[in-house]
Order: C-alpha cells, then structure tokens, then sequence
C-alpha cells in the first residue's frame, strides 16, 4: 500500500484553555483521571457515515436523504490519526479501536490499519489493534483487513430472523450477509470475534436465546447490550431497556451459565460460560450500562471523525484537536493537552443516570453514529 500521507498545514495555534501551569512528564507513569481511572482505550471513530439505519443509533427520519455529513476536508487525515495515536500511547493507550459510522465505507482504512499495527505500547507490546462493523462489508474486506495487520473484529448483529434483522437495521439488509461476512472473518483469523447484540424490549429480545444457541461452539463471543439513551435521536424509554439481569435469568433457564472473571480492568461485558444441554459450549456477555453502571472503571476516551476527543460516550461537550494538530502542535504539546483533559475528567453519566441525579434537560448529548459505541 504505497500510498502518502495527506500533509498536515501549518499554522499558529491557541493552547485555549489549558493551565499553562500543568505540566505532565511520561516518567509519572499511567496518567490518571479525576477519580483515579488510567487512560487505556482509545475509540476513533473514521467516518460519519454509515449503510444501515438502526434505529437506536441513526433513526431514518432523522438521518435521511437530506441529512448533511461532514465534508471530507472536515474528517481527520490518516495521518493526522497517526501522529495523535502515537501520542495516546506515550501516555499509557494499549488498546485501539476503529469504529463509526461503518468504519468500512471509509476509503483505503486498510492503510491507516497497517501504520496502526507497527506501533508498540510503553512495554514494547503489540498494540491492541481491533474494529467494530455492522458486517455489511466484511465478507469481501476481511481478508485485505487481516493483511493490513487488524488483529480482530466486533460485528454488530441484532437479529438471526430475517424480518426483525431488517427492522433494527431499517434498510432492508439481509441477515444472511452479516453471517457470511462473520464467517469470512473467523476463516481468516480476525479472531476471537465478539457479536453485540443491542437489545430493545418489544423489538428483539425473543432473539436472546436463539442467537445464543446460533454461535455456541464457534469461538465466537456474544455479548448483550442494554439499550442505551445516547445522543438525542433515537427515541429512548426506559421501559424499552431490557436488564442484564433479565437476559441471564432468561439464559439460564435454556443452559448452564457460569460466572468468569474479567479478561482486562475496565471491561464492560460481565462474562459467562455457556454450556447446552447438547454438549456445546460457548461465552456471552451482558454489557449493562443502563442497569450497572461500569463508570468506576471507565478507562475509555473517545475521538471523534473530525478530532473531538470525547471522554465519556454520553457527553455533550468535545476538544478540539483538529485545530490543534493543522495549526502545527508538536508531540509534546499534543500530550500536555490530553494529559491535562484527562487528568480533569469526571465524567460517570451512566452512574448519575442509576442514582437519578442526571439532568434530562441538560446540555445535548453527542450522538453515537459521530463518536462510534
């Protein structure tokens, strides 16, 4: 992939609101939040854009024909996503994800993947390089995605049947393309894959258990997700939320379920051993942000398609480091303001949310299609 770097201008630049008495050096170790949460996981989202329409993430009416996405001007070079990542990992980053949109309609994403995969965290260890897609192109992308370097993927897929799988995803897809693009990347070694399922109510939850018998034995992992009340388009109820605790009860009663021990701190997913009543066995997850708030151990930023580095997956305010990086910052500048946002956040919605102290009426939150899940 003999491809240049789009060039980055030159400018001058305003450090806004930085303390220009903080001062961070890389031999403090890990930096560390407001309450004490290190900075780990990085999520870039790479494109606005996205082939389905589901209704808990880009409502059709909202995001229709007229809609405006943002100009390719606007988006972050992959260059630009470079030189930031390598600075997030100076600053104790092990773990990257590429997300959306659908990060695959993001054109050559296999270049900014192959200079991703040469980078070595603090230690000297291989970057945790992944990807989440709606799958809608990964029976013909994921063999060029493995030969960039992408270690694994998270396929999103809400429904086996046909006629629910087109109702969450709102555009007429067929289920039957997502599990080939699944298989195609399980064949090439995008692996362990992980499956997200986003559960609504009245919508999809008779599709737990099938689902879960689906992918028993394949090495895959399901994991449950708790529809979520982020940005301020998908029409969210409360009485919409199927709880973690629910889906397991309802699991259990089909298999036997055993607890595991979490892979990484800041995991979100509570993890479980699945055995069938057949012999198989497989691993599920619930991933319970509305009912247990994980925030205590939220070891996640956020960036977003046009530089707006985010901190928590339900804010409403971003930092710009588009401007930052075009107007000429260097390496040390660039991690003095992230060490800086960083060590001043204190975001936890999803706990305030739990103990009713969240302001429906505050500030808009940011919606999940801009900043990726």
């Amino acid at each position: 992939m003999n491809r240049k770097f789009i060039p980055i201008t030159k400018d001058t630049f305003d450090l806004g609101d930085l303390d220009p008495s903080f001062s961070y050096s890389t031999t403090q170790g890990s930096i560390r939040d407001h309450y004490e949460r290190p900075l780990k996981d990085l999520r870039i989202s790479v494109t606005d854009r996205c082939n389905f329409r589901c209704t808990y993430c880009m409502p059709k009416e909202v995001f229709d024909s007229n809609y405006k996405y943002l100009p390719h001007s606007h988006l972050l070079s992959f260059e630009e996503i470079f030189k930031l990542v390598k600075n997030f990992i100076e600053l104790g980053v092990q773990k990257i994800r590429i997300t959306g949109g659908e990060p695959l309609l993001r054109k050559n994403i296999e270049f900014l993947i192959e200079k991703l995969a040469m980078l070595k965290t603090l230690d000297g260890s291989d970057l945790d390089l992944t990807l989440t897609t709606n799958g809608a192109l990964l029976d013909r992308k994921a063999q060029s995605l493995k030969n960039a370097g992408l270690q694994r993927v998270t396929v999103s897929l809400d429904a086996l049947d046909d006629f629910v799988f087109k109702q969450m995803n709102d555009v007429d897809f067929p289920v039957s393309d997502v599990l080939k693009g699944i298989d195609k990347a399980s064949q090439v070694g995008l692996a362990p894959l992980k499956i997200n399922m986003v559960v609504k109510r009245s919508v999809n939850a008779q599709e737990v258990v099938p689902m879960t018998r689906y992918f028993l034995g394949s090495g895959a992992t399901l994991r449950f997700i708790e529809y979520m009340d982020v940005g301020a388009t998908n029409g969210w109820k409360m009485d919409e939320v199927l709880p973690s605790s629910e889906i397991i009860s309802l699991l259990s009663s089909e298999f036997q379920l055993n607890p595991l021990k979490p892979n990484t701190q800041g995991e979100t997913a509570s993890r479980y051993s699945v055995l069938a009543s057949n012999g198989q066995t497989g691993e599920i997850g619930v991933i319970s942000s509305v009912t247990q708030a994980f925030c205590s151990d939220c070891t996640r930023a956020r960036l977003s398609t046009e530089g707006q580095l985010y901190m928590c997956l339900f804010a409403s305010k971003g930092f710009d480091f588009r401007s930052l990086l075009r107007a000429g910052a260097n390496d040390d500048q660039i991690k003095q303001r992230i060490a800086q946002i960083w060590s001043s956040r204190e975001d936890r919605y999803s706990l305030l949310r739990g103990l009713n102290k969240h302001q429906e009426s505050g500030p808009k939150k940011v919606e999940m299609s801009y900043i990726g899940g």
